[in-house]
């Protein structure tokens, strides 16, 4: 085990170099479905159970296919409402097991991006040869399915590794060149993208991914009602859309269509949309859309002000 991954130097977040997002906005606002398939009694891990309860694990494995039959239907049609393409945190093996999804999202123009295959099997444990054969299936099965070429990840369950970042690069190179393995959603470190050192030298990046805004996190963790978690997307983003008066910063909310799809937490949902959406000065885009915009505009800057700082 590494004691430091060396992924990226300290970098305070004031005085950093302006980021200007397209059309002067304030905020990269992005949403990241996560669209998930879970075994009924998948394969056990010796770090991590993949259900809290004994399994087969009839009522919890109902409850994420409400998400999949009900749950997705639903958010889909109320990010259309709002003119927002979802940007997909993907279980890969839903483009076997529910194709259907995964039409109705391309039909929208939405981002595909790795999610591992089921949020079931985790990468804890794995070799490096075997995480890489795992993210190479999943970065194959979503061109194969999608015609996109996987520009970010996020490991399933969030069980990434101290080889993954390394990986995902190295991967979506080996594939794709420079159009995959770009961003990476597993550092939650701050609320601007941020270069990342990965070891075949990529220009890589973390994309604020704002994991205290996670659905699950909110409902299932932290326990709160539906009406305080419209307050806490507001707050969250009204913080941001102050500071990105100075430089862009980036909000993301991410979901899950088992959790802020249900029917008395949806006006909860909407009436953060409607709030956010109805700023200007707000880009909503797509994970991929803000991750190349940076690179293009910002990454080499950012790598400048880091190396100066590290010198001073």
């Amino acid at each position: 085990m590494k004691e430091d991954l060396n992924f990226f130097d300290y970098w305070a977040y004031e005085n950093r170099p302006k980021i200007e997002w397209p059309n002067g906005a304030k905020v990269a606002f992005w949403v990241a479905p996560n669209i998930e398939f879970y075994e009924l009694d998948p394969p056990q891990n010796p770090l991590r159970k993949p259900w809290p309860q004994p399994h087969p694990a009839l009522a919890g494995y109902g409850i994420r296919d409400y998400g999949n039959r009900v749950g997705h239907m639903r958010q889909m049609a109320l990010l259309d409402k709002y003119g927002i393409r979802g940007s997909i945190s993907l279980s890969v093996a839903l483009c076997d097991h529910h194709p259907e999804i995964i039409e109705l999202c391309k039909e929208r123009d939405w981002e595909f991006f790795s999610h591992g295959i089921y949020n079931t099997r985790y990468s804890y444990g794995m070799d490096e040869a075997q995480e890489r054969a795992m993210i190479q299936d999943s970065i194959e099965s979503i061109y194969k399915h999608t015609g996109q070429k996987c520009a970010g990840y996020l490991a399933p369950a969030l069980s990434h590794t101290e080889h993954t970042l390394d990986l995902f690069a190295e991967v979506g190179s080996e594939l794709f060149g420079d159009d995959a393995g770009i961003y990476t959603c597993d550092l939650f470190h701050d609320d601007q993208p941020t270069p990342v050192r990965v070891r075949n030298g990529k220009r890589f990046i973390s994309m604020p991914y704002s994991l205290e805004m996670n659905d699950t996190i909110v409902y299932a963790v932290n326990k709160v009602e539906p009406r305080q978690y419209a307050t806490m997307l507001k707050r969250h983003f009204d913080r941001l859309y102050l500071e990105g008066a100075q430089s862009g910063t980036v909000m993301c909310i991410p979901t899950h269509n088992y959790q802020v799809s249900c029917p008395h937490r949806m006006k909860a949902f909407e009436e953060a949309l409607e709030y956010i959406t109805g700023h200007k000065d707000v880009w909503v885009a797509t994970g991929r859309e803000i991750a190349q915009y940076y690179l293009e505009n910002y990454y080499d800057v950012a790598m400048q002000d880091i190396a100066s700082k590290q010198g001073a």
